[in-house]
C-alpha cells in the first residue's frame, strides 16, 4: 500500500463511507482509514426505518456493508488501522496510525463516536457479565431473564424493544419523568406488555460476583435508595466522541466535538469533518452520510483549486 493520497478519510461509518463515495467518484485518491469493520455505530442496529430508500428497512449490517462495497467500487482503498493523530505540515496532512505514517493533500475527519459509560462501581468488572452497551450483540444470552436499560433517547428505546424479544421482563431506567425518544419509538415501547419504567432514577452501582446480581438505585426527587435484581443491564446513556487524538490540534467545544462551519471546514485549511463527532451532529446516520458528502464536496474543491 502506498503511504500518499489526495485525500484520507479517518473513520468507516456511514460519514466516512458517504465521503469515500463521493470522494472516489470524483477520481480522488481516496484512503479510509478505521480501526473496526466498517460501518460504525450502525452496525449494531438490527433494523434501520428512516435511512431513505428502504421502505421494509434494512438491517444495520447490510446497510454499513453496501456502503463499503459502494466506495470501493469507485476505486476507494481501506486500510485497517488505528489513528493517533494527525499534523498539518504546509500542503501536506500526515495522518498517524498505528501502521505508519500516511500522507494527503486533504483529510476528513470522521471517527464516530463510542456509548458512554455510567462511570459507577461495578460497570467496569462486570462488563461482559452482564453489564452491555449493545442488545442486538448481547441481547440473545438473556432469554427469559430480567434485564435493565439505561436511558431515554432513541437508543435507549431500540434496545428496549429488541430485548422484549428475549427477555421476560425488560426495565427502563431513567433520570426523567418522560422520555426524550422519537413519538414513534415511545408508543411502541409503551405497548410492550414486557416493558416497564422506573421514572426519575439513576443507577449507583452495578452488584454482582461473576454475573450481575442486582443494581442499586437513587430516586431523583427524594433521595430514596432501593434495590432491583436483574440479570444483566444495557446502558444506553449518549456517546463521546472519538476526539481524544485530536486535543491541542483542532478547535472543540467543552464535550470534545469538533467546531466546524457549514462547508465542514475545521480550523486548520483541508482538514474536514463530518458526523456524529461534529458540533451540533443530530446523530442520526441521514445526518451524517450528508455531512460527509459535503466535506468530500469541499474537499475536492480544496485539492483541485
Amino acid at each position: 500500500m502506498k503511504n500518499e493520497y489526495q485525500l484520507i478519510i479517518i473513520g468507516g461509518g456511514p460519514a466516512g463511507l458517504t465521503a469515500g463515495i463521493y470522494a472516489a467518484r470524483s477520481r480522488l485518491s481516496t484512503l479510509l482509514i478505521e480501526k473496526g469493520l466498517a460501518g460504525g455505530q450502525i452496525m449494531n442496529a438490527e433494523l434501520v426505518e428512516n435511512f431513505p430508500g428502504f421502505p421494509q428497512g434494512i438491517s444495520g449490517l447490510e446497510l454499513g456493508q453496501s456502503m463499503h462495497q459502494q466506495a470501493v467500487k469507485f476505486g476507494m482503498e481501506t486500510l485497517m488501522a488505528e489513528v493517533t493523530g494527525i499534523e498539518a505540515k504546509g500542503e501536506r496532512k500526515v495522518v498517524k496510525t498505528s501502521e505508519g505514517d500516511f500522507i494527503a493533500r486533504a483529510a476528513i475527519i470522521a471517527s464516530g463516536s463510542e456509548r458512554h459509560k455510567l462511570g459507577v462501581p461495578g460497570e467496569d468488572d462486570l462488563t461482559g457479565k452482564g453489564v452491555s452497551y449493545c442488545a442486538t450483540c448481547d441481547g440473545a444470552f438473556f432469554r427469559d431473564r430480567t434485564v435493565a436499560v439505561v436511558g431515554g433517547g432513541d437508543a435507549a428505546l431500540t434496545e428496549a424493544i429488541h430485548l422484549v424479544r428475549f427477555a421476560s421482563r425488560v426495565i427502563v431506567i431513567h433520570r426523567r419523568d418522560q422520555l426524550r425518544a422519537t413519538r414513534i419509538l415511545q408508543e411502541k415501547a409503551f405497548a410492550e406488555p414486557k416493558m416497564e419504567f422506573r421514572w426519575n432514577s439513576v443507577v449507583k452501582a452495578i452488584e454482582g460476583n461473576n454475573s450481575v446480581r442486582q443494581i442499586r438505585l437513587r430516586q431523583v426527587k427524594t433521595g430514596e435508595e432501593s434495590t432491583l435484581k436483574v440479570d444483566g443491564i444495557f446502558i444506553s446513556v449518549g456517546f463521546t466522541p472519538n476526539t481524544g487524538y485530536l486535543k491541542g490540534v483542532l478547535p472543540l467545544d467543552e464535550s470534545g466535538h469538533i467546531i466546524t462551519n457549514d462547508r465542514m471546514e475545521t480550523g486548520i485549511p483541508g482538514i474536514f469533518a463530518a458526523g456524529d463527532m461534529r458540533h451540533n451532529s443530530g446523530q442520526q446516520a441521514i445526518t451524517a452520510a450528508g455531512d460527509g458528502a459535503t466535506a468530500a464536496i469541499y474537499a475536492e474543491r480544496f485539492i483541485n483549486k
